[in-house]
């Protein structure tokens, strides 16, 4: 088991990593709309979404990924109202890569976070031919 981190995306704000390599995949923690510097951005749903899809990126990067190797997100909404602007900044981030995903309503989220997303990817993807 390898531990993943970067100073790209918010230190884990508890007893967590931001990712873990295993068996030749990825687990990323949920990522909320922190700055690097663990300071939620100002805004609503649509800018803490760019900052958690920024932040998935970053610890992907640490692990040598990228979301065309992302095989499973979990979503996770304060308000289920916000499914749509978030599926379309989502749907921005990975393009015609469609991992498999479940949405969640939750009562609340750390940090009154309005989104978190984690995901699974694959490791050790080799690009070159």
């Amino acid at each position: 088991m390898k531990f993943i981190s970067t100073k790209e995306a918010p230190q884990a704000i508890g007893p967590y990593s931001q990712a873990v390599e295993a068996n030749g995949f990825i687990y990323t923690s949920g990522q909320i709309g922190l700055d690097e510097k663990g300071v939620m951005v100002a805004g609503d749903v649509e800018n803490q979404t760019h900052q958690v899809m920024k932040n998935l990126f970053y610890v992907l990067e640490a692990a040598g990924a990228h979301f065309n190797d992302v095989i499973k997100t979990t979503i996770f909404l304060a308000d289920m109202n916000d499914f749509d602007k978030v599926n379309k900044i989502y749907a921005h981030y990975f393009g015609t890569h469609k991992p498999v995903r479940s949405t969640v309503a939750v009562k609340t989220l750390p940090k009154n976070a309005l989104v978190e997303i984690d995901c699974i990817a694959l490791a050790g993807v080799d690009y070159t031919f």
